[in-house]
């Protein structure tokens, strides 16, 4: 006899876990088993560990190969190319399949032991649990530089944003359906997961140092991403050059009615110099430049939206259903 549908055991709910890398053939292994030992305590959920690489260079790839060759929980996506720390990670929240999808980084700066925290608050109902760090062991002055930031960005955006969030957390499906909608090319998560409304949830943690491997960021990555934050999610630089331009033209009309009127009066002994014009044009000049860039910013994050390019392009999949046909 048939057994009933209504007593059949439930199908335990899949877990996505997302981490992108980029020559982290030190640090993916550990990774990897440290995810294995949280999620095989948790009973109640299947998973699969989801590695998106932007086509390293060095030995990842071949680590991530001999990973999914022994355990079919491991699916790895290989990009065509770098397709930077941005555009990547969306991409495999996209592809995913779980009911739930966690994205940490692979360079161990994001605890996996916090996994089983977010999935108790995912149970509770929240359909965005982020870790937001509290400390870190990274330089003071970088990490001081990168609070100050999201305090000002925070005051300038026109929608709540997690302050210290780095993308580190777990987001419902249906929140990922909402990103899907937004259509980004370039898209800046910490500040969309606030745009699709969904109840959110803060873990504290305190970050620790990276112990292998050097981080792949730097001066170019960092400014490109806090422009795309500030651009993004504010229009105040916008209306504060348009101030300021304003303000700026109303001194330079005091000052030269000022100078007039000064040549009428002491037309013999008054002499208009060359100083005060040099450093009056090159004042002038600057803050066009100035206003020029704030304009300009905006006007490139208009230049990648109406590009419309695809998140990433994939060379390979591995342990993925229905493989796309790797690239030639």
């Amino acid at each position: 006899m048939q057994q009933d549908q209504a007593t059949q055991p439930a199908r335990k709910r899949l877990i996505s876990i997302i981490t992108p890398c980029f020559n982290e053939e030190m640090n993916v292994v550990e990774l990897y088993r440290r995810v294995r030992a949280v999620m095989e305590s948790e009973s109640d959920y299947r998973y699969e560990h989801i590695f998106i690489d932007n086509a390293s260079t060095d030995q990842t790839v071949s680590v991530l190969r001999s990973l999914a060759a022994d355990d079919q929980r491991v699916k790895v996506i290989i990009n065509a190319r770098n397709f930077g720390h941005l555009r990547s990670p969306v991409h495999a929240l996209c592809e995913a399949r779980g009911a739930a999808r966690i994205l940490m980084v692979s360079d161990l700066q994001d605890p996996p032991e916090m996994l089983a925290d977010f999935l108790r608050k995912w149970e509770d109902g929240f359909q965005i649990v982020v870790g937001v760090k509290v400390g870190s062991e990274e330089a003071k002055p970088m990490y001081m530089l990168r609070r100050l930031y999201y305090k000002v960005l925070a005051q300038f955006a026109e929608v709540h944003l997690v302050q210290n969030f780095t993308g580190f957390g777990l987001y419902d499906r249906s929140v990922i359906r909402r990103l899907q909608k937004f259509g980004e090319p370039y898209p800046y998560l910490r500040g969309l997961v606030s745009e699709t409304g969904g109840s959110i949830c803060e873990i504290p943690y305190f970050q620790p140092i990276r112990k292998r491997g050097i981080t792949k960021n730097n001066f170019y990555t960092l400014f490109d991403l806090a422009m795309l934050g500030m651009t993004s999610h504010s229009k105040v630089p916008l209306r504060f050059t348009t101030g300021l331009g304003f303000l700026l033209s109303l001194i330079s009309l005091l000052v030269g009615l000022g100078y007039l009127v000064a040549k009428l009066v002491f037309w013999n002994s008054f002499s208009l110099g060359i100083a005060p014009l040099v450093i009056g044009v090159f004042w002038i000049s600057s803050v066009q430049l100035f206003f020029l860039g704030v304009v300009g910013e905006y006007l490139g994050a208009v230049h990648t939206r109406v590009t419309n390019r695809p998140l990433v392009i994939e060379k390979e999949r591995i342990n993925f259903r229905g493989k796309r046909a790797r690239l030639k």
